[in-house]
């Protein structure tokens, strides 16, 4: 009995083991994905005020708009293509406004122009 406990433990992911700490230690520091975006009332209202701030601005691209922008303890994450280095800049700057600056993580990528 014990033996087939300890398997369906180990399957099912909560494994008490070094190994199985580690395992979920590791995916825990992947990029976060709007997935991860927590449902704290202040992350989701950080997130809004960003979308909102970045939405508003219409000389921002549509890619601009479509940025992923992820809220989990205060940090947050940007993600997505612009168009150029200035649109960039300028949903560094909403996103800084709102969340501080040093709390936001720039992985904003600019599209080759065509």
């Amino acid at each position: 009995m014990k033996h087939w406990l300890r398997l369906s433990l180990f399957v099912s992911g909560l494994a008490l083991t070094p190994a199985g700490l580690a395992l979920a230690q590791a995916s825990d520091s992947k990029p976060p994905t709007a997935d991860n975006q927590k449902n704290d009332k202040t992350d989701i209202h950080t997130t809004a005020d960003i979308r909102k701030a970045i939405v508003d601005d219409k000389t921002l691209s549509t890619h601009a708009h479509n940025v992923k922008v992820i809220t989990r303890n205060g940090a947050v994450t940007l993600r997505g293509r612009v168009q150029s280095p200035d649109e960039e800049k300028a949903i560094v700057a909403k996103a800084e406004e709102v969340a501080g600056h040093g709390n936001v993580t720039d992985e904003l990528k600019v599209s080759a122009a065509k």
